[in-house]
């Protein structure tokens, strides 16, 4: 077995077992309870407790009842919103993300982010106040407190709406909401003192959500649950993990609580969807992940330092809640232009976020300018293989030396017959003297796995992949090509299988089928081996990947065709520049009559 071919069936032999290995190993309500009377003047000595907890210096917390979905509500109205705010406990606890639907079937549901206690799966934001000095606690705002609306009677990215309560012993509470035109809410909140004595008070931010997300992917490259960003330090929670908390006994539930000294942001993320709390950056404050195991909430909190207002003065606090697509345009916007740091990280970019920022990127800018973003994968396959020319130039060069290499390799083996050590020290010496790398033909594919596995992080993850067609048959380069062999690719009166079934994964469709047809032209460059492992493993390997694959996003698939296209027109070029003259066609013949006479022969034996 030549070193051309050893190093080729290594390369494939490794592409073959990550992906294999891949597959294989991973197929495819309440608000905050009133909380404790504080006496510390730090950050430390702070907690809200736990839901259905009795603080004997607090009120006692209970469950919102089912009649608090009918409290007064204020209507969200945005172009990419529509929703309620609650005026029990002041929640935004009703939240839809109107451009975006469920599925692609027509009248498919549009997408509901938060949901009000009493629904399955209920989802929510709240914002409120912990007594601290000169304040009673049951002088603050509850959980079962009923505010009053004070100004503005719906939201919208032009009009605010404030919300008050006065709690009778001198303090008015109020909590003005604004929304810009994508995601991004504002909850400025304030206390009015207009006693003669100062008093002290700690505002908070919390998200509450009712078990794990029905919808939850469970799929190891993609990260769903609490997500935060300490101090430029970004910390990702898998719900599973969450519940494996140990006891905090300073917030008296299992909890993992930091301290943010300067910036920071947490909240939950879903495949496409994120909520997050945003308090003023610059601003230290406390966050903390909690999990309520009785009850099965997860709760995520954002607690800031005590406001302490003199006497006729008030105090106002402002905290952000992002609540809404994870579109990297406007993620990036937040980051960029209003100062949420390491934003962009709330994206799931995974180890090779190296590569996987700027190949989005890219693609991103592509699909502006082209306008399709099947198109614009293709053009990122054309500029991808452009950057990495002059390492794959170099590679074909290397694979056409040693092509020609063949007789004097050939003359070798015959004279150092059985001495390996002779045949090694033959083989180094006439790599050396017609400066050729055998390792170099290896280069591209190793090269591609990197770049294979980012494109996937791409298109799994971002949502702007997400229900994105191409042409024809694909309406959603994020999902496996629908059509199927079964049904002859729609010419049949018959659906295809359902994704994910076993017959779809043997009945593939168009783009899984030239995978493999590229693949196997490829292979035709060059002569079939002589070895018959070989023989077997060349054969195969196209069909094989061609139905591993074939559940892979389209769009995964599109690039992979267009890569092999590349680079069979590349080393075909390189080939022939460097004076071989490759037989496509006379290789394909040859496969052919070498399968016949085996199979006449197989006949004959029996």
């Amino acid at each position: 077995m030549d070193d051309q071919n050893k190093n080729l069936i290594l390369a494939t032999v490794l592409s073959f077992a990550v992906i294999v290995a891949w597959t294989t190993l991973f197929p495819p309500e309440d608000l905050p309870v009133d909380p404790a009377t504080e006496t510390a003047q730090t950050l430390e000595d702070s907690t809200l407790p736990a839901p259905d907890a009795v603080a004997s210096t607090a009120t006692t917390p209970t469950d919102v009842p089912e009649a608090a979905t009918e409290a007064p509500r204020i209507p969200i109205v945005t172009d990419e919103l529509s929703g309620s705010i609650s005026l029990l406990g002041g929640r935004i606890d009703d939240l839809a993300l109107t451009q975006y639907r469920e599925t692609l079937d027509e009248g498919a549901p549009i997408v509901r982010l938060l949901k009000p206690v009493g629904e399955p799966g209920a989802y929510f934001a709240s914002f409120g106040w912990t007594a601290t000095d000169g304040i009673d606690a049951s002088a603050v705002p509850g959980p079962d407190t009923v505010w009053s609306l004070e100004s503005g009677d719906t939201l919208t990215p032009t009009s605010p709406v404030t919300i008050a309560w006065d709690n009778g012993a001198g303090q008015i509470f109020r909590t003005e909401i604004s929304v810009d035109d994508a995601y991004m809410f504002s909850f400025a909140q304030s206390v009015e003192n207009t006693t003669s004595t100062p008093v002290s008070a700690r505002p908070y931010g919390i998200l509450r959500r009712h078990g794990e997300p029905a919808d939850l992917k469970n799929f190891f490259i993609l990260h769903e649950g609490m997500v935060r960003m300490t101090d430029g330090e970004l910390e990702e929670t898998g719900y599973d993990d969450i519940t494996e908390y140990a006891i905090d006994p300073r917030e008296r539930t299992q909890a993992e609580r930091l301290d943010v000294t300067d910036s920071g942001w947490i909240g939950y993320t879903d495949h496409y969807w994120m909520t997050t709390l945003i308090p003023e950056q610059g601003m230290p404050f406390r966050s903390t992940s909690k999990y309520f195991d009785v009850r099965d909430l997860y709760q995520v909190e954002a607690v800031m330092p005590i406001a302490t207002v003199a006497a006729g003065e008030t105090a106002t606090v402002t905290t952000r809640l992002f609540a809404g697509a994870k579109e990297w345009e406007e993620i990036r916007h937040y980051q960029d232009e209003e100062g949420v740091g390491g934003f962009l990280d709330s994206i799931d970019w995974g180890w090779f976020f190296f590569l996987t920022k700027p190949i989005f990127a890219l693609l991103h800018y592509l699909n502006i300018f082209i306008g399709n973003m099947g198109w614009s994968i293709l053009m990122l396959t054309v500029i991808l293989k452009i950057i990495v020319l002059p390492l794959a130039y170099k590679s074909y060069v290397s694979m056409a030396k040693m092509k020609e290499l063949q007789p004097e390799m050939e003359k070798l083996k015959e004279r150092a017959g059985d001495d390996k050590q002779a045949m090694q020290q033959g083989m180094m010496k006439l790599y050396k003297d017609n400066k050729v790398n055998p390792a170099a033909g290896c280069l591209p594919i190793l090269l591609q796995i990197p770049i294979f596995f980012s494109l996937y992080k791409v298109i799994f993850v971002t949502i702007e992949l997400r229900h994105a067609p191409w042409i024809g048959w694909i309406r959603d380069l994020s999902a496996p090509d629908p059509s199927s062999l079964i049904n002859l690719f729609g010419l049949l009166p018959f659906a295809a299988p359902e994704p994910g079934s076993i017959l779809a994964l043997i009945f593939i469709g168009i783009l899984p089928i030239m995978l493999g047809v590229s693949m196997w032209l490829q292979q035709k460059l060059n002569p079939a081996p002589t070895d018959p492992t070989q023989q077997m493993i060349f054969a195969w390997m196209p069909w094989v990947f061609m139905f591993m694959l074939g559940s892979f996003a389209s769009g995964l698939v599109l690039y992979w065709i267009a890569n092999n296209i590349i680079t069979f027109t590349q080393q075909y070029a390189i080939m022939r520049s460097h004076g071989a003259k490759p037989d496509v066609f006379g290789n394909i013949k040859a496969s052919i009559k070498k399968k016949a006479a085996a199979d006449a022969k197989e006949k004959e034996g029996k």
